[in-house]
Protein backbone atom coordinates (compact mmCIF):
# COMPACT_ATOMS: atom_id res chain seq x y z
CA UNK A 1 0.00 0.00 0.00
CA UNK A 2 1.32 3.41 -0.97
CA UNK A 3 1.72 5.64 2.04
CA UNK A 4 0.72 9.28 1.76
CA UNK A 5 3.33 11.83 2.77
CA UNK A 6 3.68 12.70 6.42
CA UNK A 7 1.89 16.03 6.80
CA UNK A 8 2.59 17.22 10.32
CA UNK A 9 0.09 19.36 12.19
CA UNK A 10 1.36 22.90 12.05
CA UNK A 11 1.39 24.94 15.28
CA UNK A 12 -1.83 26.82 15.79
CA UNK A 13 -3.76 24.93 13.13
CA UNK A 14 -5.98 23.39 15.80
CA UNK A 15 -6.74 20.21 13.94
CA UNK A 16 -5.60 16.64 14.60
CA UNK A 17 -2.48 15.45 12.75
CA UNK A 18 -4.43 12.93 10.65
CA UNK A 19 -4.32 12.87 6.88
CA UNK A 20 -8.07 13.47 6.69
CA UNK A 21 -7.85 16.50 8.99
CA UNK A 22 -4.96 18.00 7.05
CA UNK A 23 -6.60 17.43 3.65
CA UNK A 24 -9.94 18.81 4.81
CA UNK A 25 -8.28 21.85 6.44
CA UNK A 26 -6.16 22.80 3.45
CA UNK A 27 -8.94 22.11 0.94
CA UNK A 28 -11.25 24.18 3.12
CA UNK A 29 -8.70 26.99 3.01
CA UNK A 30 -8.50 26.90 -0.78
CA UNK A 31 -12.27 27.30 -0.89
CA UNK A 32 -12.40 29.90 1.89
CA UNK A 33 -9.59 32.03 0.45
CA UNK A 34 -11.07 31.87 -3.05
CA UNK A 35 -14.47 33.01 -1.82
CA UNK A 36 -12.94 35.60 0.51
CA UNK A 37 -11.14 37.09 -2.49
CA UNK A 38 -14.55 38.23 -3.75
CA UNK A 39 -15.30 40.31 -0.62
CA UNK A 40 -16.22 43.86 -1.53
CA UNK A 41 -16.05 43.32 -5.28
CA UNK A 42 -18.58 44.82 -7.61
CA UNK A 43 -20.04 42.67 -10.39
CA UNK A 44 -17.91 44.64 -12.84
CA UNK A 45 -14.73 43.81 -10.89
CA UNK A 46 -15.79 40.16 -10.50
CA UNK A 47 -16.23 39.81 -14.27
CA UNK A 48 -13.38 42.09 -15.45
CA UNK A 49 -11.02 40.37 -17.91
CA UNK A 50 -8.65 43.36 -18.09
CA UNK A 51 -9.68 44.03 -21.67
CA UNK A 52 -9.71 40.37 -22.63
CA UNK A 53 -6.16 39.53 -21.53
CA UNK A 54 -6.97 37.43 -18.46
CA UNK A 55 -9.76 35.33 -17.03
CA UNK A 56 -12.02 37.15 -14.61
CA UNK A 57 -11.84 36.75 -10.85
CA UNK A 58 -15.31 35.22 -11.08
CA UNK A 59 -14.10 32.63 -13.57
CA UNK A 60 -11.10 31.69 -11.44
CA UNK A 61 -13.24 31.32 -8.31
CA UNK A 62 -15.88 29.32 -10.22
CA UNK A 63 -13.18 27.11 -11.73
CA UNK A 64 -11.57 26.37 -8.34
CA UNK A 65 -14.88 25.60 -6.65
CA UNK A 66 -16.21 23.64 -9.63
CA UNK A 67 -13.01 21.57 -9.88
CA UNK A 68 -13.09 20.68 -6.17
CA UNK A 69 -16.80 19.84 -6.41
CA UNK A 70 -16.21 17.62 -9.42
CA UNK A 71 -13.13 15.84 -8.02
CA UNK A 72 -14.72 15.08 -4.64
CA UNK A 73 -18.26 14.28 -5.63
CA UNK A 74 -18.08 12.87 -9.13
CA UNK A 75 -14.57 11.50 -9.57
CA UNK A 76 -14.11 10.13 -6.03
CA UNK A 77 -17.62 9.52 -4.73
CA UNK A 78 -19.40 8.83 -8.08
CA UNK A 79 -22.24 11.09 -6.95
CA UNK A 80 -23.70 14.17 -8.56
CA UNK A 81 -21.61 17.25 -7.85
CA UNK A 82 -23.25 20.06 -5.88
CA UNK A 83 -23.28 21.91 -9.22
CA UNK A 84 -25.86 19.43 -10.57
CA UNK A 85 -27.65 18.65 -7.30
CA UNK A 86 -28.72 22.29 -7.07
CA UNK A 87 -29.07 22.88 -10.84
CA UNK A 88 -26.59 25.76 -10.75
CA UNK A 89 -25.76 25.10 -14.40
CA UNK A 90 -29.39 25.78 -15.39
CA UNK A 91 -29.80 28.75 -13.04
CA UNK A 92 -26.62 30.40 -14.32
CA UNK A 93 -26.84 29.30 -17.95
CA UNK A 94 -23.37 27.75 -17.71
CA UNK A 95 -22.01 24.37 -18.85
CA UNK A 96 -23.51 21.31 -17.18
CA UNK A 97 -20.34 19.23 -17.12
CA UNK A 98 -17.46 21.56 -17.98
CA UNK A 99 -15.45 23.00 -15.10
CA UNK A 100 -13.18 25.18 -17.17
CA UNK A 101 -10.25 22.81 -17.79
CA UNK A 102 -9.52 22.91 -21.51
CA UNK A 103 -12.11 25.64 -22.12
CA UNK A 104 -11.19 28.11 -24.82
CA UNK A 105 -9.99 31.48 -23.58
CA UNK A 106 -12.78 33.16 -25.51
CA UNK A 107 -15.44 31.02 -23.78
CA UNK A 108 -13.86 31.47 -20.34
CA UNK A 109 -13.60 35.23 -20.73
CA UNK A 110 -17.20 35.49 -21.95
CA UNK A 111 -18.63 33.91 -18.80
CA UNK A 112 -20.42 36.23 -16.37
CA UNK A 113 -21.05 35.65 -12.68
CA UNK A 114 -23.22 37.05 -9.92
CA UNK A 115 -21.48 37.41 -6.58
CA UNK A 116 -24.31 36.06 -4.41
CA UNK A 117 -24.68 32.97 -6.63
CA UNK A 118 -20.95 32.28 -6.63
CA UNK A 119 -20.80 32.56 -2.84
CA UNK A 120 -23.87 30.32 -2.39
CA UNK A 121 -22.37 27.64 -4.62
CA UNK A 122 -18.99 27.92 -2.89
CA UNK A 123 -20.55 27.62 0.57
CA UNK A 124 -22.48 24.49 -0.42
CA UNK A 125 -19.38 22.90 -1.95
CA UNK A 126 -17.33 23.77 1.16
CA UNK A 127 -19.76 22.06 3.54
CA UNK A 128 -20.10 18.92 1.40
CA UNK A 129 -16.37 18.68 0.63
CA UNK A 130 -15.15 19.12 4.19
CA UNK A 131 -17.67 16.58 5.45
CA UNK A 132 -16.48 14.08 2.84
CA UNK A 133 -12.78 14.62 3.55
CA UNK A 134 -13.14 14.48 7.33
CA UNK A 135 -14.80 11.08 7.06
CA UNK A 136 -13.13 9.42 4.10
CA UNK A 137 -11.33 6.15 5.01
CA UNK A 138 -7.56 6.11 4.49
CA UNK A 139 -7.99 3.13 2.15
CA UNK A 140 -10.15 5.29 -0.12
CA UNK A 141 -7.49 8.00 -0.21
CA UNK A 142 -4.92 5.38 -1.22
CA UNK A 143 -6.96 4.13 -4.19
CA UNK A 144 -5.45 4.94 -7.58
CA UNK A 145 -7.60 7.30 -9.61
CA UNK A 146 -7.44 8.29 -13.28
CA UNK A 147 -7.54 12.07 -13.64
CA UNK A 148 -7.43 13.42 -17.16
CA UNK A 149 -5.14 14.79 -18.46
CA UNK A 150 -2.72 13.97 -15.62
CA UNK A 151 -2.99 10.18 -15.54
CA UNK A 152 -3.31 7.76 -12.64
CA UNK A 153 -2.31 8.62 -9.07
CA UNK A 154 -3.48 7.89 -5.53
CA UNK A 155 -6.45 10.00 -4.49
CA UNK A 156 -4.49 11.77 -1.75
CA UNK A 157 -2.11 12.96 -4.49
CA UNK A 158 -5.05 14.11 -6.62
CA UNK A 159 -6.13 16.25 -3.67
CA UNK A 160 -2.63 17.61 -3.18
CA UNK A 161 -1.91 18.26 -6.86
CA UNK A 162 -5.27 19.13 -8.45
CA UNK A 163 -7.23 20.58 -5.54
CA UNK A 164 -4.58 22.26 -3.40
CA UNK A 165 -1.69 23.20 -5.69
CA UNK A 166 -3.87 24.02 -8.67
CA UNK A 167 -6.37 25.86 -6.45
CA UNK A 168 -3.66 28.01 -4.86
CA UNK A 169 -2.22 28.77 -8.32
CA UNK A 170 -5.62 30.18 -9.31
CA UNK A 171 -5.75 32.12 -6.05
CA UNK A 172 -2.49 33.74 -7.17
CA UNK A 173 -4.13 34.67 -10.48
CA UNK A 174 -7.10 36.11 -8.58
CA UNK A 175 -4.82 38.26 -6.45
CA UNK A 176 -2.82 39.33 -9.51
CA UNK A 177 -6.02 40.56 -11.12
CA UNK A 178 -7.05 42.29 -7.89
CA UNK A 179 -3.70 44.08 -7.92
CA UNK A 180 -4.27 45.25 -11.48
CA UNK A 181 -7.66 46.56 -10.37
CA UNK A 182 -5.96 48.49 -7.57
CA UNK A 183 -7.53 46.28 -4.90
CA UNK A 184 -5.86 44.68 -1.89
CA UNK A 185 -4.43 41.19 -1.76
CA UNK A 186 -6.68 38.73 0.00
CA UNK A 187 -6.06 35.46 1.80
Amino acid sequence: MTQPPNIPNLPGMGNPPTLQAQLSTVTGRVLQYSLRATDGLTVEQLCDTRGGVTNSIGWDVWHVVRTIDNIIHFVFDREQPVWLQHNFHEQWGLPKVDQGTGMSLEDARAMKFRLADLRDYGAKVSVATIEFLENVPLETLDEVQMVRPLGEMPRWKVLRQVVMTHGFMHLGEINGTKGQLGLGFSI
